[in-house]
């Protein structure tokens, strides 16, 4: 597949609009404060499915011909991007089938079926879910629908970005959450277009730092499944297309513990009063720990998911 253009996220942004939720830029002078600069936030996890990942599924979705939507969907995901395709197709009348692991959050479950999808379930530590999910498509005759490493899947991702400097203006610095790099591969493209002066970093858990290693090497790394609380970047190794996008651009990778992710959860729910997942705080805990010089910068943070067990929620940031 070729990977997508600044182009295609525009169009992108065509196609979702009046679909997808025009999410708020929130701000904080604490936090402003905190940082050393002027923090601009892209709220996601107030999109609808309580993340960015509807964007991508619906762009997917639509793209799709009529035929193929009515042949039915298959993706495998450990919960946002689950949500996201079930309701795309809800949407569009299409039926999907949702690959997710035995250890997936409750929530994300139970949202997944609500919407109409059909689950199969899989052990993340023993089985392959994309080959679960590539065998489901030629079985069944279904159209696969990856949660990063498809063009029309980016493209619809970048829009988030490509709102963000519409409604806030030209960035020094972006901090963008980053699993399989389907996002932060949609905010390099839409900010070649809108900032190109902007420097997009990405931001992985520690202890899975596969985007990191790979863009080092040069060359994609696959390591073991994470063991980290931001469940949405457990994956084990960046897509191709996000890989070849964010090889030219990205500005670097940073990381952050689960300590600092908990914290930066923390911090949100206290300062700005919202509940963000722990993968949706990396880009904060990115801004706050990741080592780049922002001091007087304007920098954007995109919060990408609030899909979080309220208990586990209480019980991470009474930790932290």
């Amino acid at each position: 597949m070729t990977p997508p253009s600044a182009q295609d996220v525009a169009a992108a942004a065509a196609r979702l609009a009046g679909h997808a939720h025009r999410t708020p830029v929130l701000r904080s002078r604490q936090l402003d404060a905190r940082v050393g600069a002027e923090v601009v936030f892209k709220a996601e996890h107030l999109q609808r499915t309580g993340s960015f990942k509807f964007r991508g599924a619906y762009h997917a979705l639509a793209r799709l011909t009529a035929d193929a939507r009515r042949a039915g969907v298959v993706a495998f995901s450990s919960g946002n991007h689950a949500q996201a395709v079930a309701l795309a197709a809800r949407l569009f009348d299409a039926p999907a089938t949702i690959v997710m692991p035995h250890d997936a959050p409750a929530i994300k479950v139970a949202a997944t079926v609500g919407y109409g999808a059909t689950i199969v379930r899989y052990d993340r530590h023993r089985e392959d879910r994309e080959a679960i999910g590539a065998a489901l498509a030629r079985d069944r005759g279904l159209s696969l629908i990856p949660p990063f490493d498809h063009p029309d899947v980016i493209a619809g991702q970048g829009t988030a970005t490509r709102e963000l400097l519409e409604d806030a203006g030209p960035l020094d610095a972006l901090f963008v959450p980053m699993g399989g790099g389907g996002l932060v591969s949609g905010a390099v493209l839409a900010a070649e277009a809108l900032a190109p002066a902007c420097r997009v970093y990405a931001v992985e858990p520690a202890a899975g730092d596969d985007g990191r290693r790979s863009l080092a090497a040069g060359a994609r790394i696959q390591i073991a499944t994470p063991d980290t609380i931001a469940d949405g970047a457990q994956t084990q190794m960046i897509g191709a297309l996000p890989f070849a996008i964010l090889g030219r651009r990205l500005a670097g990778v940073v990381t952050a513990t689960d300590a600092q992710l908990a914290a930066a959860m923390a911090v949100i729910a206290e300062r700005m009063k919202q509940v963000v997942e722990p993968t949706g705080a990396l880009g904060l805990a990115g801004a706050l720990h990741g080592g780049a010089e922002l001091a007087g910068r304007r920098v954007g943070v995109v919060l990408s998911g609030g899909n979080v067990d309220l208990p586990r929620f209480a019980a991470l940031i009474g930790g932290a």
